[in-house]
């Protein structure tokens, strides 16, 4: 019997070493108040190992042999309904007789109450068995702790302080069917021509004059939208003017559609037509349906206007999910490449002790464990933040934190989880297609029969830069922060320029030394972007003074054109900034875990490399594409004009 828990020295060393659990388990038992829940932190991960194991033994030996039949066959769509194959089907049934959908809702509401961080590392070994699975049973859990945080959010959640729990939550009912595995959900915002372009989304919510919610409109590309209960985002308001609050991403409001009623002689009634499951390229026992809503009946979450907020928190959580699902494909392609590699003869000898396939295994493994670090740290910050920012109220009292730091500690986990979570999303959705390309390579023509892995592997994360938000939307979005921070805090940009150059030339620790190279090369490549960027305005608060360079510089952008470099060069620089992120990870790590220093050794020796062929890029090209790209956007100005 196997247990990918068990085989996974790396992943292990987080739980039991790595992951500073206290802060995680104190938010998760809302301050050791419960009096049926855990006492102290040590008793919590005895409890989540145990989980662990279990769950690394069940995917190994319950999901993994029956990953390639659950791809033969693929979802149907029968009778209006989607079906699973019978292996798929199987597996649920399992999960549901082991109680695995509510692992981490509150106790209180029939869950097991673990920290999210114990259902993104199950997460990460069920992609390894099969990014099916895993991508489906997100859509049980999942949907039902966003059930929580949103009826939290709006205020329709209530505590009883005295027991120490939740004493009500809107949609408990909901919630249960989901934990016993007799529904699940799914989350509806892509349209026809309509996906990044979220201002673009036609689908609208109007109220009667009863005040009662109804959606209308198509939704595309809906993984598990198969389910019974979905988040759907629509427009409520129509733009009025230019500077209407209500324009574009303002006008959005998310409702909560349950898609079908079964009834009570077991036939069920569809209130949102099920219109197609996709044919795909990988990720066959996952449905990817595309939903018609006419006039379907709609709880309004939150307020009206308010659903880009909303979804942000569900996509936070998702594009986490996604890096962890990359790292578990990775895995398996390293596991694969490594383990046909040792096998396979070739000139006298093993291909693995040929020198470019185990430099070749070597960067896998070592870009594996990059990114399970990086996965680690979005991951517990991002669940601190949410955490005691919804029970700010109810973890306060005398012995412990007031609101006020504990909003301000949860202002703290939410800036380090806003650099980390797209630079995840980024490099884990990247990576995994490069690893599964290099595992096909490694097994040479075999690699391109269905009878060995690596070809599905492959087909399997090519949607991982596709979806929860494309990788030139992630780079976007750091390149975007991290600007952002430059023209805010000019003074203390040079100060850490200045710091970095330093230490890359008087450091003791040749690894501390290699680290701020690397943050070196990251900074001098953000500075020539903004100061290309913002040529025109530095020349124009050069005389004045330092501390009025933040509101100067704010001002009067226009995005289009006063951004172009930094936009082209947006992937580049999330490549360094992810490879910097790492490298700070690793060599934390290595000063408090001497044995992890072999790990960052490796990572830096390489990132350091790709940082300076990455900055070069940036600081040398470009100008010639946007001097062509403007020329065009002038003479079509001029041609409309005429």
């Amino acid at each position: 019997m196997g247990n990918y828990y068990r085989d996974n020295e790396d992943l292990r060393f987080y739980v039991e070493r790595g992951i500073d659990w206290a802060p995680l388990v104190e938010a998760t038992e809302y301050g050791w108040k419960a009096p049926d829940g855990f006492k102290n932190a040590e008793e919590a991960v005895a409890f989540y190992k145990d989980i662990l194991e279990l769950v690394g033994g069940f995917v190994a030996d319950e999901i993994a042999p029956h990953a390639a039949k659950i791809d033969e066959q693929g979802v149907k769509l029968v009778d209006g309904e989607g079906v699973f194959p019978p292996e798929m089907q199987a597996i649920f049934d399992k999960l549901k007789e082991l109680e695995l959908h509510g692992m981490c809702v509150p106790r209180e509401l029939g869950g097991q109450n673990t920290p999210a961080m114990i259902y993104f590392l199950n997460a990460e070994m069920m992609a390894r068995a099969d990014v099916s699975v895993m991508a489906h049973h997100s859509f049980h859990g999942g949907i039902a702790l966003a059930m929580l945080v949103f009826s939290a959010t709006e205020g329709t959640t209530t505590f009883d302080l005295a027991a120490g729990k939740i004493a009500s939550t809107r949609w408990q009912k909901e919630m249960g069917e989901i934990i016993r595995g007799e529904a699940w959900g799914a989350m509806d915002i892509t349209e026809p021509d309509a996906g990044s372009d979220m201002a673009a989304l036609r689908a609208v919510g109007e109220q009667d004059e009863h005040g009662n919610w109804f959606v209308t409109g198509q939704k595309i590309f809906i993984t598990s939208g198969h389910g019974k209960y979905h988040f759907v985002i629509a427009r409520t308001e129509k733009p009025k003017a230019g500077d209407d609050p209500f324009a574009g991403l303002g006008g959005l409001s998310m409702f909560l559609v349950p898609a079908y009623e079964d009834m009570p002689d077991g036939t069920r009634k569809r209130i949102v037509k099920l219109g197609r499951i996709e044919e795909k390229l990988g990720h066959h026992g996952s449905a990817t349906a595309s939903l018609d809503y006419e006039r379907a009946p709609a709880q309004l979450v939150g307020r009206r206007g308010e659903g880009f907020k909303y979804m942000l928190t569900l996509m936070n959580n998702a594009r986490v999910g996604v890096g962890f699902e990359s790292l578990g494909l990775s895995e398996a392609a390293y596991r694969a490449a490594k383990h046909y590699a040792a096998e396979r003869g070739s000139m006298g000898k093993t291909i693995d002790r040929h020198e470019m396939i185990a430099d070749y295994l070597d960067e896998m493994r070592t870009d594996v464990q990059g990114i399970r670090a990086l996965a680690m740290a979005s991951a517990y910050h991002e669940e601190l933040a949410t955490k005691l920012n919804l029970f700010a109220d109810y973890l306060a009292g005398p012995n412990g934190l007031s609101k006020e730091e504990l909003a301000r500690t949860a202002r703290r986990h939410k800036k380090i989880s806003r650099r980390l979570t797209p630079l995840l999303k980024y490099l884990a959705s990247e990576k995994a297609v490069e690893h599964a390309r290099r595992a096909l390579q490694i097994h040479g023509g075999n690699g391109y029969i269905k009878e060995y892995p690596a070809e599905k592997l492959l087909r399997d994360a090519l949607v991982m830069p596709i979806y929860e938000g494309t990788s030139q939307i992630q780079s976007l979005m750091a390149m975007k922060d991290t600007l952002g921070v430059i023209l805010k805090n000019p003074q203390g940009f040079v100060r850490r320029l200045a710091q970095a150059r330093w230490r890359s030339l008087s450091a003791s620790d040749p690894l501390q030394k290699r680290l701020a190279r690397i943050q070196t090369l990251s900074l001098s490549a953000q500075q020539h972007l903004v100061v290309k960027t913002a040529g025109a305005k530095f020349r124009q608060v050069q005389d004045k003074s330092l501390k009025d360079w933040p509101r100067l510089l704010t001002k009067d952008w226009n995005p289009k054109k006063d951004f172009a470099l930094a936009m082209l060069h947006a992937e580049r620089l999330t490549k360094i900034l992810a490879d910097e992120a790492v490298g700070e990870l690793l060599y934390d790590q290595a000063m408090k875990f001497p044995e992890r220093r072999d790990v960052a050794e490796r990572y830096l020796e390489r990132a350091e490399v790709r940082c300076r062929a990455l900055h070069d890029e940036i600081t040398t090209t470009g100008e010639r594409l946007l001097a062509q790209l403007h020329g065009t956007e002038v003479a079509a100005e001029e041609q409309a004009a005429s």
